[in-house]
């Protein structure tokens, strides 16, 4: 229908309540019309004064809108005559499907390495950002010192544009890599240079990194089962073919991997606080896997995820600083000890492997922003994390004793082990109790439980949870105890 003022465009709606500002709407609601054949080519539209007011929008706004049209072709613009849809369009419109209309044709290929790894990716969900019991891998942020931060933060956006918004230092901020060297000497004892450590964003972009660096296709790769599941999908996506080692009291079952795959490429090893089951990795066992990985011409991975928070005197100690032959890669984060959104981790390498590394990250590996990588090094250097870490130990300590004394309440096929760092604990389950069943009824409650499954390459012996208490406060991690104690899976009962 025509007028002489141009097209009726009346399905025009502009919502004020929206995110989007009403310029993209109103440009969005134009392109829509347009590339679904709501007005043929060659159609003109209204005059800019006419359409502003059916839209209830200034003239500025639908001036701003076809002008973003005009400049993608979408319109045409002639002077003393009006702006008319473009012919191009008869011709070369996209098809559209209906809402509903079921997906045909193949969809896109992917590679190799990911087609292989689909197949084997541990079963992740979106991990938690809602404090709540009994989430795993979530820090106390309800007691991060968010004042401190700011201030910080404050200071460095105000700082020249060049540190602020420049690419910055390809392997990372050279301060921050001081500060984590020191950290290095003074929590665990490891002697480094700052050149040796490299800025990742997080643990898990190490792990590709080096799968990157050090893997083909098909090489074989130890892992704790059970073990990390991030890891194990980082490792399988740069093509691994993952070896599920056995995992005692001692740590990873050194005689195992070797009956498994003698001539492995790496081993992923989580030796201070084992993931998920919290053992510590003894002597003897670090003596026999570094002698492993040397007589296989192998490199380790040794995932320090929450090396600082230890309960007792001083800290586990990292298979790095026993590491005589320059075989373990030191992978850290500051998912645990700050925040997860930082997206900021490291990896210290052996000094032999500097040089590969520096032109792996001059090359093409990116790091997280400067301005960000700044603030954590000035976070460090004034204090304030040590600090945050001995406040962090006393909370996680208190947390651990609430979840301790709360868990008697629970059903005696349950066992809850007791840790000595870090904010999740396993509990393993006796007689005939279904784990997802437990999970499922658990969530109806409002609590997180995660089964011990969840974490394996091949099945285990052991039946169980995983529970996290680091997020949430005593109080919270009783009340959760009361809501999942009389659930009817731990009576056998699926409904």
């Amino acid at each position: 229908m025509k007028h002489a003022a141009g097209a009726l465009l009346s399905s025009i709606h502009i919502d004020r309540n929206s995110r989007k500002s009403v310029s993209v709407q109103l440009y969005m609601s134009l392109r829509d019309i347009l590339l679904t054949g709501g007005l043929p080519p060659g159609e003109r539209l209204p005059a800019t004064r006419t359409l502003a007011k059916e839209a209830g929008v200034s003239r500025t706004t639908v001036i701003d809108a076809i002008d973003r049209l005009v400049s993608e072709g979408m319109l045409v613009s002639r002077v003393g005559a009006g702006t008319f849809v473009s012919e191009t369009l008869e011709h070369q419109r996209p098809p559209v499907a209906p809402p509903d209309a079921p997906h045909t044709g193949p969809n896109p290929r992917l590679s190799y390495a990911i087609s292989h790894a689909e197949k084997n990716y541990a079963n992740r969900t979106w991990l938690p950002h809602e404090p709540r019991a009994f989430v795993t891998a979530l820090p106390a942020l309800d007691a991060f010192p968010i004042a401190h931060w700011s201030r910080l933060s404050a200071r460095h956006l105000r700082g020249a544009r060049s540190d602020v918004m420049g690419y910055g230092q390809p392997k990372g901020l050279e301060a921050l890599r001081r500060a984590i060297a020191t950290h290095l000497s003074a929590l665990k004892g490891i002697r480094c240079h700052h050149e040796q450590i490299f800025i990742t964003c997080g643990a898990q972009h190490a792990f590709s990194l080096i799968g990157r660096l050090l893997l083909n296709p098909g090489d074989r790769v130890w892992m704790e089962n059970p073990g990390a599941s991030g890891a194990r999908n980082a490792l399988l996506s740069e093509g691994a073919e993952l070896v599920p080692v056995d995992v005692d009291e001692e740590g990873l079952v050194v005689s195992d991997g070797l009956a498994k795959a003698p001539h492995f490429r790496l081993a992923f090893v989580t030796p201070s606080h084992q993931q998920p089951l919290g053992h510590v990795m003894s002597l003897t066992r670090r003596f026999e896997l570094l002698q492993a990985a040397e007589e296989a011409q192998a490199l380790i991975i040794e995932d320090d995820y929450d090396g600082e928070f230890y309960y007792g005197s001083a800290a586990q100690p990292a298979l790095r600083g026993t590491d005589n032959f320059g075989r373990v890669l030191y992978v850290g984060t500051f998912s645990k000890s700050l925040f997860p959104s930082l997206r900021l981790g490291f990896v210290l390498v052996p000094e032999r492997m500097t040089d590969v590394f520096d032109k792996m990250f001059q090359f093409w590996a990116s790091g997280p922003p400067t301005a960000t990588q700044a603030i954590v090094a000035d976070f460090m250097d004034e204090g304030h994390f040590a600090t945050h870490i001995r406040l962090m130990r006393r909370l996680y300590k208190a947390r651990h004793d609430a979840l301790v004394e709360a868990s008697q309440s629970l059903p005696d096929c349950v066992s809850l082990q007791q840790t000595a760092s870090g904010f999740h604990t396993p509990a393993f389950i006796t007689g005939n109790v279904d784990e997802q069943a437990l999970v499922a009824q658990a969530a109806e409650k409002g609590v997180t439980l995660a089964p011990l499954s969840r974490y394996c390459l091949d099945p285990i012996r052991e039946t169980g949870l995983v529970f996290g208490f680091g997020s949430v406060a005593p109080e919270d991690i009783h009340r959760g105890i009361e809501a999942i104690r009389d659930l009817p899976a731990w009576r056998g009962k699926l409904v």
